[in-house]
């Protein structure tokens, strides 16, 4: 009983709990959903498209996740953010539409994104700088086998058991949403470090840090949205085969996500990056170039492991980062993290429907954009010394874009 009193007063422990419950229930949503659509509603090309930027809608707005703060603790707004999803997902079954699969994919997505800015804020705000990179590994490890455990359970139910989508969402939503309540119980209230910014800002010395997230918000929506797509429709992956197929990229991620992130903490952000991007690149002209099944499924699998290298977007903005910044950042990161991704979809969607091909290729040239970015992180980058050249000097833009304060 003392051992596990200590448990539920160590914040890292309850971001590793967060952590494995938030990929239990989304990874249903997600490894079911090109089926669901294709099969139950009929959808094309630019209807998963507009799905999808819907469901980005949330994270464009997810700035506002810092006026929650004037009344709530980040830890309750992150846990009331989790129950949203649950309910979100469990819903999705029974509205087989496309009207349906619109509103409960908004409100699956509002939890999931307010969710996902508190829990940076909170990793970031908790951790110390040194540690950062290792302990978000470790949360990759454990979200990895979150995701394994769902995507098993879809293939026995669903393939062996003959369970339907409306039960499987179900399962899924209820256990999430009785696993949220666990953790409101069972773990303290921590308290913040330091008293965070509860109002906007964009301030010019994390510009670079702005522009990574960006084009990661781009890049990540090809991923998600047509490279999954691509399995289906071109490759005709059944729901078992996509689940297999995504068992596979969280075996890599919770074989490596931990040495991934003690490898970025070695030799440092600048290198990972440019690492990751120069190979983002050959993915994505190769799923513009394939024809075969078994060569996107590794191609696949190899996008997916260069984004646990993502890490390093994260710690190289701790280290440059005022430490009361890093809330109200969180949300503005997602906001501009989202300025492409609710576009993208519904515009490429419209693309795809004529030259799938180009969609990766304008994927790669995201990926070469983020290249030249990351070539401008300093070595060791501190508060100070951000950047290698500040290009906005040279246009002589203010230093920050404030709203006014509230008390």
């Amino acid at each position: 009983m003392k051992r596990f009193r200590s448990l539920g007063s160590n914040p890292q422990y309850f971001l590793l709990a967060m952590a494995f419950v938030m990929p239990l229930v989304f990874s249903v949503w997600n490894a079911l959903l090109n089926n669901f659509v294709v099969e139950k509603a009929q959808f094309n090309g630019a209807q998963i498209g507009m799905l999808q930027s819907l469901r980005e809608v949330p994270g464009f707005l997810a700035f506002s996740a810092v006026f929650l703060l004037l009344v709530l603790k980040e830890q309750t707004i992150a846990l009331v953010s989790l129950a949203l999803m649950c309910v979100g997902i469990a819903l999705t079954g029974w509205l087989p539409f496309e009207l349906g699969l619109y509103c409960t994919t908004v409100l699956m997505s509002i939890g999931f994104h307010y969710f996902e800015t508190i829990n940076q804020s909170l990793t970031l705000q908790w951790l110390d700088k040194n540690k950062t990179a290792h302990f978000m590994g470790q949360q990759l490890a454990v979200k990895s086998f979150a995701s394994l455990l769902a995507y098993g359970a879809i293939w026995l139910l669903m393939e062996w058991a003959g369970v339907s989508y409306i039960i499987m969402y179900m399962l899924a939503g209820g256990v999430g949403l009785l696993i949220v309540i666990w953790l409101w119980f069972a773990f303290d209230k921590f308290t913040q470090t330091s008293v965070q910014h509860k109002h906007m800002f964009l301030r010019r010395r994390y510009w670079l840090y702005y522009g990574l997230v960006f084009f990661s918000g781009a890049r990540r929506q090809i991923f998600m949205v047509f490279a999954s797509f691509m399995m289906v429709e071109k490759f005709a992956y059944s729901v078992g085969d996509i689940s297999l197929l995504f068992m596979l990229n969280y075996v890599f991620n919770l074989l490596f996500a931990p040495k991934i992130g003690r490898w970025i903490h070695k030799i440092g952000e600048q290198r990972a990056l440019c690492i990751e991007y120069a190979g983002l690149i050959g993915v994505f002209v190769g799923y513009a170039w394939v024809e075969n099944s078994q060569l996107a499924a590794s191609l696949y699998v190899i996008d997916h492991l260069f984004f646990a290298m993502a890490i390093a977007v994260k710690t190289y903005f701790q280290k440059i980062a005022d430490h009361k910044d890093i809330a109200s950042t969180a949300g503005v990161s997602f906001t501009i993290n989202h300025i492409a991704a609710v576009v993208i979809p519904a515009l490429l969607g419209i693309v795809w429907l004529t030259s799938p091909s180009s969609v990766f290729y304008i994927g790669a040239g995201f990926a070469v954009c983020s290249l030249v970015l990351a070539l401008n992180i300093p070595v060791q980058p501190t508060r100070g010394n951000e950047v290698r050249v500040n290009m906005l000097r040279w246009a002589n833009l203010p230093i920050e874009i404030p709203t006014k304060e509230r008390s």
